[in-house]
């Protein structure tokens, strides 16, 4: 070590002594992938620190793009947080080249996290589903067995993961079609360093609802929709921050604890508003809403366009027609970026009600508050809706 070296750590030891203030660490670097698991990471980081996002609001998370300032804040991180299990096919291998040091948790691979598989019936069967009463302890814990801290080897990646890991449960972020991948999942489209444009779109061909069709593989990837979801990914993010940041590890536990009430008071709100009309049907315009459906025991009659939002062939489209006849459909629903042109022209077959559905958030102020708003949210507008029939 230098003099001056030695000086400065002689210094800093005096100061220390001293009992003056010392700098204290920088608070971990997150980015996320979109706005509710966005919103989930900043209630537990409040008051310390604010995670980025990564899927720019009105983009489509199954082909979004990096701009290249995104892509600085990927390589600059220590944590990332994505749901993984399909949604966001190109994230992994932007992580992979660009952080492959940081911390990744794969929100749908934890073993906590509840997993439906992906449907391709057009019309759907009415179950009892069991999610209306969902059990919750003086712990916090549920009847799944959520924990306050429950990590596990699938729901934290600490770079022990390759371009394209596949779990047990057969999870692939790169098991898609459509779109000239190789075997290995590649895209062969020619991408430099991730960067695009700053909407973060490319010119790929998109379906008539401005989605690339994606074959999600044999799981929904839309699992930020069963709020108990929510709150077990809530404590996996709240156990990664302390063990990364455990100077912090009070603020983050009691983080946690509001957000976890916030999030079952909005299940409350949204299971009283929709209980009165669970069992009148409706229609989606695109499968993304089953997690929605089963925690909430509403009746689902079908689905206009799978979950990879590909659009609909024309036997589909006379299908999902004659369900709406038969099961008396009162609603259709749809989403903001969706274009609602093909829902409206399937809806007037019985006079069925468009109603907009926002899965993602889009229309709601962002930050911490954002996912128990979007939960009553959606639940107002679909109850609006079918208590009008």
């Amino acid at each position: 070590m230098t003099g001056t070296g030695k000086h400065w750590v002689g210094a800093m030891t005096l100061v220390a002594g001293l009992g003056l203030p010392v700098a204290a660490a920088a608070e971990p670097a997150v980015v996320t992938d979109i706005a509710p698991v966005e919103s989930l990471v900043a209630r537990v980081m409040q008051g310390v620190g604010t995670p980025g996002r990564l899927v720019p609001r009105g983009a489509s998370p199954h082909d979004a793009r990096l701009k290249p300032s995104d892509a600085a804040a990927l390589a600059k991180a220590d944590l990332v947080v994505m749901v993984g299990g399909g949604l966001t096919p190109w994230l992994s291998e932007a992580q992979q080249s660009l952080a492959p040091e940081a911390h990744v948790i794969r929100l749908m691979e934890a073993e906590t996290s509840i997993v439906l598989p992906t449907r391709d019936e057009v019309e759907f069967a009415h179950e009892d589903h069991g999610h209306e009463e969902h059990g919750h302890d003086e712990h916090g814990q549920d009847e799944h067995g959520h924990d306050d801290h429950g990590h596990d080897e699938k729901g934290h990646d600490d770079h022990a993961h390759d371009d394209h890991g596949h779990d047990e449960k057969g999870h692939d972020d790169h098991a898609h079609d459509g779109h000239g991948h190789d075997e290995k999942g590649h895209d062969d489209h020619a991408h430099d360093d991730h960067a695009h444009d700053d909407k973060g779109h490319d010119d790929h061909g998109h379906d008539e609802a401005g989605h690339d069709g994606h074959d999600h593989g044999p799981n929904d990837p839309h699992g930020w929709l069963d709020p108990e979801n929510a709150r077990a990914w809530a404590r996996l993010i709240a156990d990664e921050l302390i063990e990364q940041d455990p100077d912090n590890a009070a603020v983050y536990r009691e983080n946690l604890a509001q957000a976890d009430a916030e999030i079952v008071a909005a299940q409350d709100q949204a299971r009283a508003l929709l209980e009165p009309v669970k069992d009148v049907p409706f229609v989606v315009s695109h499968d993304a809403f089953q997690y929605f459906e089963k925690a909430f025991d509403v009746t689902a009659a079908g689905a206009i366009a799978l979950s990879d939002a590909r659009a609909p062939g024309p036997k589909r489209v006379a299908e999902i027609r004659e369900v709406l006849e038969k099961r008396g459909v009162a609603c259709v629903l749809t989403e903001p970026g969706l274009n609602p042109a093909l829902a409206q022209s399937v809806a007037e077959v019985t006079g069925a009600r468009l109603v907009a559905l926002d899965p993602m958030g889009m229309e709601l102020p962002e930050g911490p508050g954002l996912y128990p708003a979007m939960i009553v949210e959606m639940a107002t507008r679909l109850a609006g809706c079918l208590s009008d029939s």
